[in-house]
């Protein structure tokens, strides 16, 4: 007899029909999202677009109106305490103790999670070597860098060895360098094989650390796949960027339109999409690689950061 095949894991994240409503306004509407055990999933649109009131569901901190939503296979939000326990979270706004330093916060946190006495010295300490934040460990919160608060932030939501991270914006503010750094402690956990729920605006930053990339707009998920997918599916290959005064550039979307081509505009310019299928009568213009930003634009018609 063969034998039977092993049962499929159970996601880190599973949302079905998600609705979570503010008076009037709709913040989630419908949404549906997954995010498979061990693997880092970018929660990708522009402001209002949902992906911080998921994050507040997914934390319990918002009780959705509709739908299913399931945590680690704990069902939101009967269990989200036992939910809670087995997840970090790393705010998009900064909520450490300034007057604490930087060991004394991570402590803090040991009590809440529950570590004992015996384990909490080094869990401490291996959160602080993630984050790459020993030698400060004795420093006041309100002596650190803007970059250092940030990865002390990461550290304290992986002081008790969580199962899933929840990452809100994680470099929201920064400059580019400080970027950077975030960027490469986040790749170590996603490289390490941790479950990551990431919700950003920039572009760059879900296509360098997210295996699947979820657009959203308006509440919901408008497409989803791995970045290179997203791109061939919905860009093509090439891009053609058309330069000139405003009365060009309509003539270009009014040609476009009526050839069928799918075009965004950026200011200065009007890009035609799938530009390897375009024929002799494509306007002159430069040539690029199709990118996730043409998508983005292309699905939620904002202009990215």
């Amino acid at each position: 007899m063969a034998p039977s095949p092993s049962p499929s894991p159970v996601p880190a994240i599973r949302l079905r029909g998600v609705v979570k409503r503010f008076g009037p306004v709709t913040a989630v509407a419908g949404l549906d999202l997954e995010v498979p055990d061990g693997t880092c999933v970018g929660l990708l649109g522009p402001n209002g677009a949902g992906k911080s009131t998921t994050m507040r569901l997914l934390t319990a901190q918002s009780i959705a109106d509709e739908g299913e939503l399931q945590v680690l296979g704990y069902a939101l939000p009967g269990e989200s305490k036992a939910a809670r326990a087995e997840m970090g979270v790393v705010p998009q706004l900064d909520n450490l103790d300034v007057t604490l330093t930087v060991e004394q916060n991570l402590l803090v946190f040991t009590h809440l999670y529950r570590i004992g006495r015996a384990g909490r010295r080094a869990a401490i300490d291996r959160a602080l070597d993630i984050a790459n934040l020993r030698e400060r460990r004795a420093s006041r919160v309100d002596e650190l860098s803007g970059g250092m608060r940030r990865r002390l932030l990461i550290a304290r939501a992986l002081v008790h060895g969580p199962r899933l991270l929840l990452l809100d914006e994680p470099t929201v503010g920064l400059d580019p360098q400080v970027r950077q750094e975030l960027w490469a402690l986040i790749d170590r956990l996603r490289s390490e094989g941790a479950s990551i729920l990431m919700s950003t605006h920039y572009i760059e930053e879900a296509e360098r650390l997210a295996d699947t990339v979820v657009v959203m707009a308006e509440g919901t998920a408008v497409a989803a796949g791995r970045p290179g997918d997203l791109v061939t599916e919905h860009a093509g290959r090439e891009a053609l960027e058309v330069y000139g005064d405003p009365e060009r550039l309509r003539e270009v979307e009014a040609q476009a339109a009526r050839r069928g081509w799918p075009t965004r505009r950026t200011g200065t310019s009007v890009t035609i999409l799938r530009a390897e299928d375009l024929d002799g009568d494509a306007p002159a213009g430069d040539r690029r690689p199709a990118s996730l930003e043409d998508v983005f634009v292309l699905l939620t018609g904002e202009e990215t950061s």
